[in-house]
């Protein structure tokens, strides 16, 4: 119900333009005139305008008027621009955000309505927010969504949609039992959702008014991880899937917006998403041209939740990955950043699915990421998502040369100079799938981007020091002289033996996968050594970590080629630990510690400590593998201590004939 459709009886006092001129000229009628003086309004400033006096005088009528004049005042005072800071400051500076919020207190319907649809509009600004919260605003907000007056309920909803925006609000409507109420309210019946509005009555459009105005209300408090909780308690679920399928496209965007902005990146709600078959409706409305909002929520909604293989494949199935790419193309996507962040988002996570890129080829998706590389004002989130979906592509070989041909290297090249951390954590990892081509490698090395690359070892962010040193392993491998590349960079060396300090475990794991390709340089292996890095590895060898235990496995291997490295990790208690990695059912684990210890066997008191440590059952198991590196790196070491078993064996014979030799001559005398 409207304010200016409000039937007050107000006949003693004639209609509202009387009341008004009665409010301004008559001093009788003048609440003010028997208020105190400390209660009086300044007298008038020439800065200040009329407007701010006479909206005083109606909260002053609010607050010492009767009911049918406390309503006319307020019916006048929506009649006022309220998004105005000078008309808000007025009604704040006489107090009267505490009398609008008291008068939810009040049991007249037309009072309570006529308050919150002054503070409906006066929410929107972030300090009265604040206000409304800290006055207890929010208690009496939840209290009114019980009231079975439609139109009541549609105006706290929108309140609470503008007032749950900052974070004490949304933690006062949980902890007034809000949700739960907001949550009763979505459930309407399924044929409003899906009649026009056009053809609806009075009392079913209410109703969708009254779910619209509730799931915008979810949507401001989804931003709290214990509120979705809270929301899936109440069974919002099922309701959100029948929303999205509504006709209704003032409901389906705040719908959308609710799974977005909070549900999507809930493992329990991805799950729910994926069986109340919501990704299809999600898909369906990508397509909705005219409502650039909802594809932008539909796009995030895929972005959170195409982690999750399952979500890829449906959203392959439903047709989801045509639109994506659509949009990328469309000038008119490149111009909203958000909407273009949100589909770049999406074509990522999908793209981590084999068969989703096979789709993308045939759809010539690596060519459209390339051109967004090359606006050179495009947004850093856009970019890093472009780069996501290119890693994800590129690990196949013939999306290397279409890369390639595009130009897109030197654009990649250059990203390496940007500060933005989830973009440097994306180049690294599409860069390490460019070098492993030879000619993609070449453009890379003229470029300078490995020295690039290394300097990211500095980053402060362990994500994409991680990638960085996980990118420099082919980078090595494939260029035309790894040795002089890397002793080029000056202090290069120390700094990636210095992260073997850190405490992340895969910051860890891909600095010694890189170590294993600098120590093949014997040189390199020299310089490594000086700096520390064998006592540094073998102060790791007590991990759990399995992908660790691969890495520093190949990294000690390699580092034995140095001096007395091979006889240093014995000395310092690597081998037992090492023995122990043998029992892991990983076969990279097996492979790589059968190699380091085939290496480390060719020191003698190595091979006794590893047969000491029960080696030998291991080896014999793995000899049979049908991995051939695993079969060599154990069928060596078990040569190895074979070997040194052997030779032992002789010098026991050899020293008991000497002596049965010694014995006789002794008796002979």
């Amino acid at each position: 119900m409207a304010l200016a459709e409000f039937n007050v009886d107000t006949k003693p006092l004639g209609p509202r333009e009387v009341i008004v001129e009665e409010m301004d000229d008559s001093p009788d009628s003048s609440p003010a005139s028997s208020s105190s003086s400390d209660e009086r309004a300044p007298m008038p400033r020439p800065d200040i305008p009329p407007e701010y006096w006479h909206i005083q005088k109606l909260v002053k009528y609010m607050k010492s008027g009767n009911q049918t004049a406390t309503v006319v005042a307020l019916c006048c005072l929506k009649d006022h621009d309220l998004r105005n800071e000078i008309n808000q400051m007025a009604i704040q500076d006489i107090g009267g955000l505490e009398v609008l919020i008291n008068l939810l207190e009040t049991k007249d319907l037309k009072c309570k309505l006529g308050s919150l649809s002054v503070l409906s509009e006066l929410s929107q600004n972030i300090e009265i927010r604040r206000s409304i919260a800290d006055l207890g605003g929010i208690s009496l907000l939840v209290k009114n969504l019980s009231d079975p007056a439609k139109d009541l309920q549609i105006l706290v909803a929108e309140t609470i949609y503008n007032v749950a925006q900052i974070r004490k609000a949304r933690k006062h409507v949980r902890k007034f039992d809000g949700i739960p109420k907001l949550v009763d309210l979505l459930d309407i019946p399924e044929p409003f959702l899906l009649t026009e509005r056009e053809e609806l009555g009075i009392e079913e459009k209410e109703q969708v008014d009254t779910a619209k105005a509730a799931v915008r209300a979810l949507w401001s408090v989804s931003s709290s991880k214990k509120n979705i909780q809270v929301m899936m308690r109440s069974g919002i679920i099922p309701l959100l899937a029948r929303l999205l399928r509504s006709v209704h496209m003032d409901v389906v965007i705040p719908t959308v917006g609710t799974i977005a902005h909070g549900c999507a990146g809930d493992s329990n709600y991805q799950l729910a998403i994926q069986t109340e078959g919501m990704v299809k409706d999600i898909v369906k409305h990508l397509s909705a041209a005219d409502f650039p909002q909802l594809r932008k929520h539909c796009a995030a909604t895929i972005f959170k939740c195409a982690e999750d293989s399952t979500t890829r494949d449906l959203v392959r199935q439903a047709g989801g990955l045509d639109p994506l790419v659509m949009m990328a193309r469309d000038p008119k996507t490149k111009e909203d950043k958000p909407l273009l962040a949100a589909v770049t988002g999406a074509i990522w996570k999908t793209a981590i699915s084999p068969e989703n890129v096979e789709r993308y080829d045939q759809l010539k998706t690596v060519e459209v990421l390339v051109s967004l590389l090359a606006d050179i004002d495009e947004n850093e989130e856009v970019l890093s998502n472009v780069v996501g979906a290119l890693s994800e592509c590129l690990k196949f070989e013939h999306n290397r040369d279409t890369l390639r041909r595009a130009g897109g290297i030197p654009y990649l090249v250059n990203l390496l100079n940007y500060t933005y951390p989830p973009l440097l954590e994306n180049v690294p990892m599409v860069l390490r799938e460019c070098a492993k081509d030879d000619d993609s490698m070449r453009i890379i090395e003229e470029l300078d981007g490995v020295r690039l690359i290394w300097s990211l070892l500095k980053n402060p962010s362990p994500a994409v020091q991680a990638n960085a040193a996980w990118s420099l392993v082919p980078c090595i491998r494939f260029a035309t002289d790894s040795g002089e590349m890397v002793r080029s960079f000056v202090g290069g060396l120390e700094l990636i033996v210095n992260l073997l300090k850190s405490r992340d475990s895969h910051v860890l794991a891909c600095v010694c996968a890189a170590i294993a390709e600098i120590a093949q340089d014997r040189e390199n292996l020299g310089v490594i050594t000086d700096h520390g890095a064998v006592p540094m590895l073998v102060n790791l060898v007590n991990t759990e970590n399995v992908e660790l235990r691969e890495h520093l496995a190949s990294a000690i291997a390699y580092c034995c080629a140095w001096g007395s490295n091979c006889k240093m990790f014995g000395r310092l208690g690597a081998i037992t630990p090492l023995v122990g990695y043998m029992a892991s059912n990983d076969s990279n684990v097996q492979r790589s510690t059968a190699l380091a210890l085939f290496h480390l066997s060719k020191n003698p008191f190595n091979c006794i400590t590893m047969h000491e440590s029960g080696v030998v059952p291991f080896l014999l198991k793995t000899v049979a593998s049908e991995d051939e590196a695993l079969q060599e790196a154990s069928a060596g070491c078990l040569g190895n201590i074979r070997r040194l078993a052997l030779e032992a064996e002789t010098y026991h014979l050899v020293t008991r004939g000497e002596k049965h030799d010694s014995q006789d001559e002794d008796d002979d005398d």
